[in-house]
């Protein structure tokens, strides 16, 4: 099996949900939140990514290899997550310029412990979460999983977890242990497991030579944002000009990924991560395409990158009737809508 399933684009996404390691002092206190110029005048943006190169972060390499970035005065370095990296850390350290937020929870909680950053983007109007199971055991939906077995990571638990509880009664006892590693999944046909639509569907098929079936959980209602542009509000302040041009030249890098040649950001993608292979660019990207990860909802109407308030209340009213956040908590800190267009307002 590809390394890729055991430590998966779920990994990534998630290992952050359940908490952020910064505080809203160590932020404010960090002396590069204004982005400096290189040798051509270019604003330099560092952009920290949540995992390694891969399909799901294509329209960020797409617009660095067509020079969309460039174009805009900015000189845009793309910093390689991995294992152990934390965004919001990088951002408070000034050791990056911008970074991604994985999922919705990840944005909120950076409101909730007054970091002061936002959204300034929503690249995916979809978060790809899946739960994937065993096809002829009577698994035809969601709810169909009601006290079945269920493989969830520890951060997934406080996660969209909430929401399947709430939405169709899962209880906390069906849950088990989930490593990112397929390997207890594909031993018992009863389980359940949490996945990403473009990653373990493809790897469990190839690696088990069965059509696993899967749930995307945003077809069903659940209303997250993902991979979202995070930018200090000291950057917002000081160049918003500079943060506009970098959220306009990737929703183009995006737009272009998805429906024009990809080949150029395959290749960088290729180059920071030697691991990745095109067969699995090439299915990810589809899948991308396929289930209208990138180009749907808000998208269709406001352009790539488009959030609303509307969403947002949407999220916030699920999360905190659950108890994760407070009702109280004044949840619009931690986005904005400066930067997307008029008609996603």
């Amino acid at each position: 099996m590809h390394r890729r399933t055991t430590h998966s684009v779920v990994s990534r996404r998630l290992l952050l949900a359940g908490g952020v390691a910064v505080t809203a002092m160590g932020l404010a206190s960090c002396g590069s939140s204004e982005a400096p110029v290189d040798d051509q005048g270019r604003v330099r943006i560092r952009f920290a990514t949540d995992w390694r190169a891969q399909a799901e972060h294509g329209g960020f390499y797409q617009a660095l290899a067509s020079g969309e970035y460039a174009r805009r005065g900015l000189d845009v370095q793309i910093v390689q997550g991995g294992p152990g990296v934390n965004v919001p850390q990088l951002l408070a350290s000034g050791a990056v310029e911008a970074g991604m937020g994985s999922n919705g929870f990840i944005v909120m909680n950076l409101a909730q412990e007054g970091v002061p950053v936002k959204a300034v983007a929503a690249i995916m109007q979809k978060d790809p979460q899946v739960l994937i199971a065993h096809p002829g055991q009577g698994i035809e939906t969601i709810a169909d999983l009601k006290g079945r077995p269920i493989l969830l990571s520890d951060a997934s638990v406080t996660a969209f977890w909430v929401w399947l509880k709430s939405k169709y009664g899962f209880t906390d006892d069906q849950v088990r242990k989930y490593t990112f590693n397929s390997a207890p999944f594909l031993a018992d046909k009863r389980v359940a497991q949490q996945g990403y639509v473009t990653s373990e569907p493809y790897t469990i098929e190839k690696a088990a030579g069965f059509k696993p079936n899967v749930f995307l959980l945003a077809d069903e209602g659940y209303p997250g944002y993902a991979t979202m542009i995070l930018v200090p509000d000291s950057l917002i302040a000081k160049n918003p000009a500079a943060v506009k041009a970098f959220v306009e030249a990737t929703a183009q890098g995006w737009k272009d990924y998805l429906n024009g040649d990809p080949s150029a950001a395959d290749a960088l993608i290729r180059k920071d991560n030697p691991e990745m292979t095109q067969d699995v660019l090439d299915q990810a990207r589809g899948k991308l395409k396929s289930y209208g990860i990138v180009e749907s909802g808000d998208a269709m109407t406001g352009g790539i990158g488009a959030m609303t308030d509307v969403r947002w209340a949407q999220f916030f009213e699920m999360a905190s009737s659950q108890g994760v956040y407070p009702k109280t908590l004044d949840y619009k800190k931690a986005y904005t809508l400066q930067f997307v267009t008029p008609a996603a307002k």
